[in-house]
């Protein structure tokens, strides 16, 4: 019998794993070693997305179908070699509240997270001491409305923010909708890029108000694809690329090409989220469809 926790080493690092056997998602049958060989295989990729961001975990410790939490704080018995930030908590009071926040920039940080329930893997749009590097825009269907409704709004997201100079990339939310990174300047702060993604949300509900809202008021939603422009506050993070996301199934935030989203949009492809396995098969093919906002050249700022 397999013992029910063991420490392995990974890149020089001691990590103790533990009651890898357990099942986090149900229907699925997909247990904790699942989850932790997924965020290893997927490594590649998502670690240069979460490098340099203060992270955000969503733990499930009985699994999805059990009680969760959110964790922004390094939790007790934190190994000594992960990488911790002192940083004021967004949004709290002018005593100016510090948190001790996970950083992680390395595989054993984050198999070690993984090995912790950490199923969803949250960021913000700024690195550490940094202005937001990123726009973010959350696409939220409104039942009926669903993902294929999203694309639609996805793609006037993208010709608007293309007026402006500005290049967006999209992916799934691993959940209803889909979200669109753009990467800018870095160099303009929190509010005044939240404002302009507001300007831009209000601009696209005002020429399909049967559609598209603006607003958060969940009564006006039915039908519509919200646009939360909001992601962009300083407080607010956003699910990770290939982040696995507590569903019935192990499904994961997926980016896409620009011809997928179309071909949704049409209804030439069925409109869905991706499961953990489709995505490492889809890195096979397409390799990191995020990789631009990486780069650290030149970039727009928001006007």
């Amino acid at each position: 019998m397999a013992p029910s926790r063991f420490a392995v080493q990974i890149e020089g690092r001691d990590v103790e794993l533990s009651n890898l056997d357990k099942v986090m998602y149900p229907e699925a049958g997909f247990t904790k070693g699942e989850v932790i060989d997924y965020y290893t295989r997927v490594a590649p990729v998502l670690l240069p997305h979460l490098q340099g961001r203060a992270l955000t975990r969503i733990r499930y410790p009985n699994g999805v179908a059990g009680a969760h939490f959110f964790e922004k704080n390094a939790p007790g018995g934190t190994p000594s070699w992960v990488r911790l930030e002192k940083l004021p908590v967004p949004g709290s009071t002018k005593s100016r509240e510090t948190i001790d926040f996970v950083v992680v920039d390395e595989l054993a940080t984050l198999v070690w997270v993984a090995n912790l329930a950490s199923l969803e893997l949250h960021t913000p749009q700024w690195r550490v001491g940094k202005a937001p590097d990123l726009l973010v825009v959350d696409l939220d269907p409104g039942a009926p409305a669903g993902l294929r409704e999203c694309c639609a709004v996805a793609m006037l997201m993208r010709d608007q923010l293309a007026e402006d100079g500005l290049r967006a990339y999209p992916k799934t939310s691993g959940k209803k909708g889909m979200q669109l990174c753009v990467p800018i300047s870095g160099k303009q702060d929190a509010d005044v890029v939240s404002g302009y993604a507001k300007r831009v949300a209000e601009q696209l509900s005002a020429q399909v108000p049967g559609s598209i809202t603006a607003k958060m008021a969940k009564a006006i939603r039915p039908g519509k694809i919200f646009i939360d422009w909001s992601q962009n506050a300083a407080a607010k993070t956003t699910v990770a690329p290939y982040s696995l996301r507590a569903q019935e199934s192990p499904t994961a935030s997926t980016p896409m090409t620009w011809d997928e989203v179309e071909a949704m949009a049409l209804g030439e492809i069925q409109a869905r989220q991706f499961s953990a396995g489709e995505v490492l098969d889809r890195l096979d093919e397409y390799g990191d469809l995020l990789a631009d906002l990486l780069e650290l050249g030149p970039r727009v700022p928001v006007r």
